[in-house]
């Protein structure tokens, strides 16, 4: 087997990790191009290739797969540099998009308009016709009045087509027929049919994926081709695979032809590292901190947790993409992030980012606003000779002027604290994300292991440790690249569903195992078209089921694929119960259960590298140099800095200290202590909880 890459693109650095022949791990960072996305991954690639005396085309051609997870396709819904998109629907529902699923956060806000539509009613066209809802032709399909439509569409500049007819799920034949027309009306223009794409029964999410699904396929083609094209120059001629947002990885050929499911797919990784470093029974919440965003995500008894609720931007206002994914909460809250006063005299942090271009301050890059890494540079918990390895010198000088003009300066403060205060509401801001995916989930963060990645994510974790009650953090040594990391150890994952309504009270089992034995059968041709052998299939059936005259449900996993006594089915209403209790609290037993959709996830496994272990301590840990660090309070700290390549296993570092690592920076807070183990992480434990309690009280309050 030979070298594997695995790569992560961000809004402002590309990560890369490769594993080797022999079993090593490398890793390399640098800044994110995003006219062409080659230029900063080709100089992440020679940069690590040089670190071990080869070419990038020697380190390519030596390599067998290739692993790519971006954020390009997220990053262009959200700033709108999707393709302009025509949306065909059933004559009187042109207003799906608009009106999505009629709720918002705050019910009584009055003053709150309806958003924009994902694809704006100017470019909304109804089609005359009419499905029943089983499957009964209503109204036929009016080819003519079809095709006149798709014939005035190159005058509107369109680039792409979704179409989402009513109850295509049931009978697909009229928006089958309009794929057909637009083919021949159009030939070359991208189109999405929703229920090929998203074949489930709620009309709202099946138009949405399918109108994002559309506007994604002239970008991503284009990406995607570039890409691999690039790769093929520069000497690589293995395997290309790209992370989709199922948490695992799909051909490119796949993810071209349906887009979106490279949506938050970089994201979906870092739970697949987490599981990966820490694993065993519990739960686990994966923070990754980059330079614009902080995702978090839950492992529980080894299971990612998986969701259908995945919007871009905030619920009910912002776009749902309707297709399962890994549960992510993201928020704008990176290294990057630009802190900021409002209107009102109260610092705020973000969701802008100073990206990669023209970065903090203390990048010297033309950026001129503060930043949470200008503040961790001040405070001296990022030192500005060492940091990207030393590759990027930065300039504290910026830093502290930038903090003083915009932060220090209006609020009556010092630059320290001021500083510190940035950190503050960062962390705040975090730890609300990691609330909102296990409080209100029925998880209690307390219990859990934290595992920090991302470049900034040494940097707060312990912070957040602190705020959440956390005793044990794990950051691995690779935290800079987890995302990265986790496309190492994914695999090629694929879910297909089918709308099938069956009641528990009265199942209709016949027609259930015939649903079920139609997803065995994409399961197995699926398998078959990658040519995956036997011993590396895997197979899962899930049912979304609730209770009755419920709104929404929930994922349950199902014992087998086929029902065959009524023993299965009162597992099934069993299985519902654990799931419902755990989410809400709450078990109707003796309730019948309302199955709506069922869901295969096949999976080919593939082969894993085994994380390389270190030889053991020799002698105590030795600090590179001890510098002035500030904990919050009025006075800085002696703070040992400790260069990562000199620890070794049985180490321990007390804090406060600073753990230098070339694509990271991990920080021991006060009372912390800092172990390394055998695979060379860094386990964080509470040292001296006076201490912690000490540090505590320092916490700054920013008022005008």
């Amino acid at each position: 087997m030979g070298h594997r890459i695995a790569v992560d693109t961000g809004g402002t650095f590309t990560d890369v990790v490769i594993t080797t022949d022999r079993g090593e791990l490398w890793v390399g960072k640098a800044p994110t191009t995003r006219e062409r996305i080659w230029g900063g991954l080709g100089d992440a690639l020679t940069h690590v290739a040089g670190e071990h005396d080869l070419t990038l085309a020697a380190l390519l051609a030596a390599t067998d797969v290739f692993i790519y997870g971006t954020t390009r396709s997220t990053n262009a819904i959200l700033t709108g540099g999707v393709a302009k998109t025509a949306f065909l629907t059933t004559a009187g529902h042109p207003d799906t998009l608009v009106l999505r699923e009629g709720g918002k956060l705050n019910p009584f806000d009055f003053r709150q308009s309806y958003p924009e539509p994902y694809v704006p009613r100017r470019r909304t066209f109804e089609v005359p016709e009419r499905i029943g809802s089983e499957g009964e032709v209503v109204d036929p399909l009016d080819e003519d009045a079809v095709r006149e439509t798709l014939r005035g569409l190159p005058a509107l500049g369109v680039e792409a087509i979704a179409v989402c007819l009513l109850w295509s799920i049931a009978n697909p034949a009229h928006e089958r027929r309009v794929g057909e027309l637009i083919a021949e009306e159009l030939p070359g223009l991208p189109f999405t049919l929703s229920h090929e794409l998203n074949p489930i029964i709620r009309e709202y999410r099946r138009a949405s994926s399918a109108a994002i699904d559309a506007s994604l396929k002239p970008l991503m083609q284009r990406h995607l081709g570039e890409m691999a094209a690039d790769l093929t120059a520069a000497g690589f001629d293995g395997q290309l695979l790209v992370v989709t947002s199922f948490g695992g990885v799909m051909t490119v050929a796949d993810v071209q032809d349906r887009p979106i499911y490279s949506v938050n797919s970089a994201p979906s990784m870092a739970p697949i590292a987490g599981r990966t470093y820490a694993p065993g029974e519990g739960s686990v919440i994966v923070c990754d901190m980059g330079g614009t965003s902080f995702d978090v995500s839950v492992v529980r008894d080894g299971q990612v947790k998986f969701t259908r609720e995945t919007w871009l931007g905030e619920p009910f206002t912002g776009h749902m993409t309707g297709l399962s994914s890994v549960d992510i909460k993201n928020i704008g809250a990176g290294g990057g992030s630009i802190a900021w006063i409002d209107s009102g005299g109260l610092l705020r942090i973000g969701p802008q980012s100073a990206g990669a271009v023209p970065g903090p301050a203390a990048y010297g890059l033309g950026g001129t606003e503060p930043t949470v890494s200008d503040a961790s540079i001040v405070l001296g918990h990022l030192d500005p000779e060492t940091f990207l390895g030393g590759r990027l010198a930065l300039d504290p000088a910026r830093a502290r002027e930038a903090i003083e003009r915009v932060i220090a300066g209006p609020l009556g403060m010092t630059v320290e604290d001021a500083a510190w205060a940035i950190l503050t509401v960062a962390n705040e801001r975090m730890v609300t994300a990691i609330r909102d995916i296990t409080i209100n989930e029925g998880l209690d963060p307390r219990g859990g292991v934290l595992v920090a990645g991302g470049g900034a994510g040494g940097m707060t974790i312990g912070r957040i440790a602190e705020t959440l009650g956390s005793e044990q953090v794990l950051v691995p040594r690779t935290a800079g690249a987890l995302s990265a990391c986790g496309g190492l150890f994914s695999d090629i994952v694929s879910e297909f569903s089918i709308s099938l309504r069956a009641d528990t009270g009265r199942f209709d089992a016949a027609a259930v195992n015939a649903g079920l034995a139609g997803l065995d059968a994409q399961m197995d041709a699926f398998f078959d078209g990658l040519g995956t052998p036997p011993e590396q299939r895997g197979k899962e059936f899930i049912v979304e089921a609730r209770y009755p005259f419920q709104v929404w449900e929930l994922d349950v996993p199902l014992a087998g694929g086929r029902f065959d006594s009524s023993a299965d089915v009162d597992a099934l209403v069993e299985g519902f119960h654990d799931v419902h209790e755990r989410v809400f609290a709450v078990r109707e037993s003796g309730q019948q259960v309302e199955c709506i959709s069922w869901k295969g996830r096949a999976t080919a496994n593939l082969p894993k590298p085994t994380l390389p272990t270190r030889p053991p301590a020799s002698g105590p840990p030795v600090p590179r140099t001890t510098a002035a660090g500030w904990f919050g309070g009025d006075t800085s700290r002696p703070t040992p800095r400790y260069v990562g390549d000199t620890l070794a296993p049985g180490h321990v570092v007390e804090g406060p200290a600073v753990i230098e690592e070339p694509t990271t920076t991990v920080v021991v807070l006060p009372g912390w202590q800092a172990a390394v183990t055998t695979a060379g992480e860094y386990l964080l434990t509470r040292a001296d909880p006076g201490d912690v309690a000490a540090a505590a009280q320092t916490e700054t309050v920013v008022a005008a």
